[in-house]
């Protein structure tokens, strides 16, 4: 006999992770356990040097295979509430009844060099970073839209909203357009200090309020399923819809970080990591979020080229799919710390904090003879490892001390990798239980939010988990000594002579 809905014991919440390349739908419990979950991939387009674009309708398209499979395998009846965590940066210009333009710009399109001198050279660099929390890059979708107006002119003209993912996805559910500050604020358009959108970034944009989603605080209920949502997405009407954050700030929340002295790295497609604060600051060192839990910030750095570098080396570099990566990592163990003199430095996709410099390129000094392709993969994983270095450092330098760091996304499958971190950092790296951090936060804050566990802390305590432990070994002292007199000094030696390739 089934359970009527009205009598059903709503013990679960859905966690959404709309990423770059794929959308999953997980259905947790209050212990963090995974009941059911739904996948599905979305395509990422490279139509030129420099373009990365998407169909936003793949978005919705994505999360309706990825719910209806979720569904499928549990009874729809226990769900109290649905959180989105979305990737950032990355936008779509729709007509005023949701339907897009254009195609969407994903955060890794850089063909916005000009405007963001443009941007500087107008509004002064000390400006847009005191306003935004981030020195002015390619990155934010501010820059990126100024970009797409001067391709496509025609769309300022007929602009009805200009949507993150989180804001498409929720219209898509509900009937109404919201977003959090915590996900639409790598956008660069809202105002830090007062959480608003900022009138002075929208008047140089172009913009108005009305072309923008609803700004709500994380953990605010945005509405319910719609009945046609529900319809497409196998989701019960009227399910609690809660605005989430952007995917690396509820990342952190999901590896369980809620004070400060714990920082995330996710080894992604970017390597992201990021600390909690208190207040508001900012410094060319990171760049700066509002946290997944109401009241807090993000200190957050990125490096764009994180396993993103590594299907480059197999598939365009060495020819090899992906599956021999197992190959790669047992023969790069043997090597020594170092990779033979091999030193990598991981700009395929310019570089963000500390330099702030979208024209950057990969380097890689030290080739022999003598070397093949598992000292270029080892000093690959070397060589994000002494990036993230130079980044906590940084970091270190405005929050404070950070005492271990807690890796998931893919990478962190690797034990070579989470050992060569520890040894580079010189600090423990704990590995998350889940691998699917980014779900799993957005996941805590619908179960906050509809009641499920009390407080954010909760659920961190009862939600997540960690496992092994990677400590600093013999290798350390050999990583310091590259680091500071090697791997620090070789951008800065070469960055006028990339500049002028």
């Amino acid at each position: 006999m089934s359970v009527r809905p009205d009598r059903a014991v709503r013990d679960l919440v859905l966690g959404v992770d709309s990423s770059t390349t794929a959308c999953k739908v997980l259905a947790y419990d209050a212990s963090g356990q995974v009941v059911a979950e739904g996948r599905a991939s979305m395509v990422l387009e490279n139509p030129a040097i420099g373009a990365w674009e998407q169909d936003a309708e793949g978005w919705w398209r994505a999360f309706c295979e990825a719910s209806r499979a979720c569904v499928a395998l549990v009874d729809p009846a226990r769900f109290r509430g649905l959180a989105v965590a979305s990737q950032r940066e990355t936008f779509v210009v729709t007509d005023r009844a949701g339907i897009p333009l254009a195609k969407a710009l994903v955060w890794m399109d850089h063909r916005c060099g000009d405007e963001v001198s443009r941007a500087t050279c107008e509004l002064g660099e000390a400006r847009l970073h005191e306003l935004t929390g981030k020195p002015p890059s390619t990155t934010p979708s501010l820059y990126k839209w100024l970009g797409q107006r001067t391709r496509a002119p025609e769309l300022a003209a007929s602009v009805g909203k200009v949507l993150d993912v989180h804001a498409f996805l929720v219209w898509r559910l509900t009937g109404s357009p919201s977003t959090s500050l915590a996900a639409a604020d790598p956008m660069a358009l809202i105002d830090m200090r007062q959480r608003l959108w900022s009138d002075e970034l929208l008047t140089f944009a172009g913009l108005t309020q009305a072309q923008l989603p609803e700004l709500v605080e994380v953990g605010t209920a945005v509405g319910t399923v719609s009945m046609k949502a529900a319809s497409e997405s196998g989701l019960p009407e009227g399910l609690v819809v809660v605005a989430g954050a952007g995917d690396g700030q509820a990342a952190g929340l999901g590896v369980g970080i809620t004070g400060p002295g714990t920082a995330y790295l996710n080894l992604g497609t970017a390597v992201v990591s990021g600390v909690l604060s208190s207040t508001y600051r900012y410094d060319r060192s990171c760049r700066t979020l509002f946290g997944a839990i109401p009241g807090t910030y993000f200190l957050e750095t990125v490096l764009q080229g994180g396993t993103f570098t590594i299907n480059w080396l197999c598939e365009k570099l060495l020819g090899r799919p992906l599956a021999s990566l197992g190959e790669l990592e047992l023969q790069a163990c043997s090597l020594p710390a170092g990779s033979a003199g091999v030193t990598l430095v991981p700009y395929w996709n310019g570089v963000m904090n500390p330099y702030w410099d979208h024209g950057a390129s990969g380097i890689v000094v030290g080739l022999r003879g003598e070397h093949g392709p598992s000292h270029l993969y080892r000093a690959l994983l070397e060589g994000i490892a002494f990036e993230q270095r130079l980044h906590t450092s940084g970091v270190e330098s405005l929050a404070g001390p950070v005492t271990e760091m807690v890796v998931t996304g893919g990478g962190s499958a690797s034990d070579l990798w989470c050992q060569i971190l520890a040894d580079v950092l010189g600090k423990p790296i704990v590995r998350a239980a889940s691998s699917e951090a980014t779900a799993l936060g957005a996941a805590m804050i619908a179960g906050t939010a509809t009641g499920l566990v009390p407080t954010f802390e909760d659920a961190a305590r009862t939600m997540s988990r960690r496992r092994e432990r990677f400590l600093p070994g013999p290798n350390a002292i050999t990583y310091k000594q590259l680091f500071e007199l090697k791997y620090r000094r070789i951008y800065p030696a070469l960055r006028e002579i990339l500049r002028g390739h």
